[in-house]
């Protein structure tokens, strides 16, 4: 039985590819560059791009489950083409977005394409990604041992993404995730000092947080340039999740809000049976990346 992984090479997928090589599952892994992925020996490296279906047909062939990452703008012609190919099986990567409302443009319409095709289905709705954390600061870390942050007493329950990849690898080789949805947050409530603090822990050295008015905090990670530039206005308020233009909060107002979260969301362990990572554990296995 030959599982498809799209979106391969990323944080999750790549994962997924690792945990179902480990498990002895017969994997093909997609990307758009294969000479250059550097996925687990095991997994069989195939080239094609979700975004360019007319290049699938041959990586989907003799496929029966599958690992979807979301591109909104083929998703139908992805679910066809798999359904046409024999996929009986599709483990999509959600947002906890879909499950709070709020997400009706982008991951929602990839989730009813699946269901629509009529294959099994199951789908991972991660809230906040652990991994966030070193795309917005781990520049900053690296350079001057430092973090930009105009809400650092925040509270947020960021997942591992190996949680997340658990998670959906165990929906691809057990049948009892069948259609269901998984709203997915991390075990811990963390501040974003103490997230800082536990980054500084893992790497054996101080980090000094620059608590930064909003705007001054935008322009910086604007400077900064790539994955933070990308996505800082969401992030520090300026946009909701549909890119409409909002008010940011003022730190005092966020000082005492618990996180925000989604109906029925649940740690990974509530599908793996194994115990979910802790922030601090994240922080561990990323202290290199941040060094």
């Amino acid at each position: 039985m030959t599982i498809l992984v799209t979106g391969a090479t990323g944080n999750v997928g790549r994962q997924v590819v690792r945990r179902l090589v480990e498990a002895g599952e017969d994997v093909r892994a997609l990307t758009r560059s294969p000479e250059t992925a550097g996925l687990p020996a095991g997994a069989r490296v195939v080239a094609g791009d979700l975004a360019r279906p007319e290049t699938l047909p041959g990586a989907l062939a003799g496929v029966e489950k599958m690992f979807l990452f979301p591109v909104l703008e083929a998703a139908e012609k992805v679910v066809e083409l798999a359904v046409a190919a024999g996929v009986r099986r599709i483990v999509l990567l959600s947002s906890a977005t879909v499950t709070a409302g709020y997400d009706t443009e982008y991951h929602l319409p990839v989730e009813r394409a699946v269901e629509a095709s009529g294959v099994e289905w199951t789908h991972v709705r991660p809230g906040e990604f652990a991994v966030n954390s070193l795309h917005m600061w781990g520049p900053s870390i690296r350079a001057t041992r430092s973090v930009v942050d105009p809400y650092p007493d925040r509270g947020s329950t960021p997942i591992h993404e190996w949680d997340i990849a658990d998670v959906a690898a165990a929906a691809l080789v057990e049948a009892r995730h069948v259609n269901t949805a998984y709203t997915l947050a991390g075990p811990q409530t963390l501040t974003q000092r103490e997230q800082v603090a536990a980054i500084a822990a893992a790497i054996g050295e101080d980090i000094r947080i620059e608590e930064l008015g909003v705007a001054e905090a935008r322009a910086f990670y604007h400077r900064q340039g790539g994955w933070a530039a990308a996505n800082a206005d969401f992030l520090l308020g300026y946009e909701d999740y549909s890119g409409v233009e909002s008010a940011p909060a003022e730190p005092a107002d966020l000082a005492e809000a618990e996180p925000e979260q989604a109906p029925g969301t649940v740690t990974a362990d509530a599908v793996t049976g194994r115990p979910a990572r802790p922030y601090t554990e994240w922080a561990r296995d990323h202290a290199a990346d941040f060094r």
